[in-house]
């Protein structure tokens, strides 16, 4: 009978990073356990993050963008 691993999801939330996002998201995308979803939530930044962020999920589909117009904060 085949083992059921249980489906992890990372929410990394996302604003104004655009210098640490890509390390962020190149890190996750090496992790090697096989059921991982990273949801990534761009609340609003005005910076070139969100366009890393999309990129990431055009090349991996693990990864899931949203985005929001304006900051939501906390």
């Amino acid at each position: 009978m085949e083992e059921k691993r249980p489906q992890i999801s990372v929410i990394v939330p996302v604003y104004n990073v655009e210098e640490y996002v890509e390390k962020c998201l190149a890190s996750l995308a090496a992790q090697t356990y096989p059921a991982i979803e990273v949801l990534v939530v761009d609340d609003g930044s005005t910076d070139g993050s969100g366009s890393i962020c999309d990129a990431w999920a055009a090349g991996d589909r693990r990864f899931q963008v949203i985005h929001f117009a304006e900051n939501q904060g906390i």
